[in-house]
Formats: structure tokens, sequence, C-alpha cells
């Protein structure tokens, strides 16, 4: 079994981008929280690479979205972005307050999260495309320490190719097609064929109104060697089904909520 596996037990707390309904996506703040207060298990993140070669955690490709800056962040010096305020556009009541305005919260390096908590999964979404992203990344993972506790991807089938060539010591998720192309027949209940070097599933729980994920799914899934993380639950009602089919991982913009229906169960 993968060293990432080793010793997991379902139900995990995820928190997606560290919690992004709670507190600025993606940045130390919300990963704090999420570690310290809400107890998570697995923090989710993005990344991507400056025009200096910094692996930097961000969803989108530029910093219009989220920060008081503009530009695409494959055109931006790391130390350009340092300058910007991650929390600026952060509000919970539609714009009407912004309560992490001006309060020194940056976009973070990879290496800096990964090095701030040691002890806590991490799943790392490569949002970048370009040739030789991979390499970069691979290369902060290993200098971390974090091979072990680290389970890598993306969404783009030949960058998740070169990531496993890049490290294939580490835990990889699916891609899209590969994605697509297990769970039509896992759902289909016939043979599936080769499986390849990915072990974790990270998918969503619908697609259109069709509930993907049930304890019949999970449990093939695991017959065949691999993990099924959901995203993006945000409903207690959802979150205790999941718990209750054995889903291995929920991941939640709300990890309060989580933490507090896994609670439910843990005193029940």
């Amino acid at each position: 079994m993968h060293p990432f596996l080793a010793g997991l037990r379902p139900t995990l707390h995820i928190s997606h981008r560290g919690g992004a309904a709670l507190a600025p996506e993606n940045t130390m703040v919300a990963f704090d929280a999420a570690v310290h207060r809400w107890r998570t298990q697995m923090l989710e993140l993005d990344v991507h690479v400056t025009r200096d070669g910094q692996v930097v955690v961000a969803h989108d490709a530029t910093v219009d979205r989220c920060t008081d800056g503009r530009g695409a962040i494959a055109d931006l010096w790391a130390s350009e972005l340092a300058e910007l305020d991650a929390g600026f556009r952060f509000s919970q009541d539609g714009g009407l307050t912004f309560p992490f305005r001006g309060r020194q919260v940056r976009i973070p390096l990879l290496a800096e999260a990964l090095g701030r908590f040691p002890n806590v999964l991490v799943n790392v979404d490569v949002k970048a495309g370009s040739e030789g992203v991979e390499s970069q990344v691979a290369a902060v993972i290993r200098e971390a320490g974090a091979t072990s506790r680290v389970c890598i991807g993306s969404e783009d089938d030949s960058m998740a190719g070169r990531l496993v060539r890049a490290l294939p010591e580490a835990c990889h998720f699916y891609p899209r097609i590969a994605l697509t192309e297990l769970v039509i027949a896992i759902k289909r209940g016939g043979t599936i064929g080769e499986l390849g070097p990915y072990l974790v599933l990270d998918m969503p729980l619908y697609f259109g109104e069709t509930r993907l994920v049930d304890e019949s799914f999970i449990e093939r899934a695991r017959s065949l060697g691999r993990w099924v993380n959901v995203w993006t639950v945000d409903d207690p009602d959802e979150m205790r089904a999941l718990i209750r089919e054995g889903v291995g991982g929920i991941m939640t913009d709300r990890p309060d909520l989580l933490r507090a229906v896994m609670d439910e169960k843990s005193e029940g």
C-alpha cells in the first residue's frame, strides 16, 4: 500500500482551499483555521508557477478575483505577488464588509504551506499546464520531505501524466478523462481495465442531477485499491449520508460544519 494511503480510515475531514467560505481561499489564514480550529486532516489547495519559477498557492491563473491586483500569475514575479492583498475581496455578506482587507493576508508559497503543517495531509491540484511546471512542483515537495503525505495531480490528463513521471513516489489522483472512464466503468459494473498509476478519485458528488457516489460505488472502488474523496460538499445532511456510506473523504468549503457533523458521530 502506498504510504499516503497506509493507515487512513474513512471519513477524512478535508478543507477545500482551506475552507473557502470562512476565510480567503488558499491562504495561510484559511489553512491555520482549518488545521487548528476545525482539526482538518487534509488541506486541499491549488498551485501555479510565477514568472521566476516560484510555486505559489492559488486557484485561478490570474490574481484578479481574490486580490487587489491584476494579471496572470505566470507573468508576475514572486516579489510582485508578495505585495498583493489576498484577503482584499473576501466577503461573507455579499460585499457589505471585507473583514480580511489590510490584514497582511498574502498568496503563500507551496513550500510555506507544506512547512507550516508537517503532520497534515495535502491534496495538491496543479492548475498550471505549461511544460516544466511538473518538475518545479516536484522539487518543492521533495525538498519539503512531503512526498509521503501529498496526493498530487491535475484535471488535465497530460499534466497529470507528466506529474507521475516527475514525482513517481507520490500518491496521484485521477485527471479528468481517466477519472471519467473509471467512474463509468464502475457505475456500469463491468470489467475494469488498466487502472494506471492513479490511486485517488477526487470527484464531484453529483453530475447534473445524478448522484455519482453511493455505498456500492465506494465499495467497488475500495476493492480496486482506490480511495474516493468527494467535492465540494457543504450540506450537513449530505455529509452525514456520505459518512454512513463510508466515503474516503469529504472536501468542503465549510470545515466548521463538517467538524460539527463528525463530532456528532463521535459523540453518538
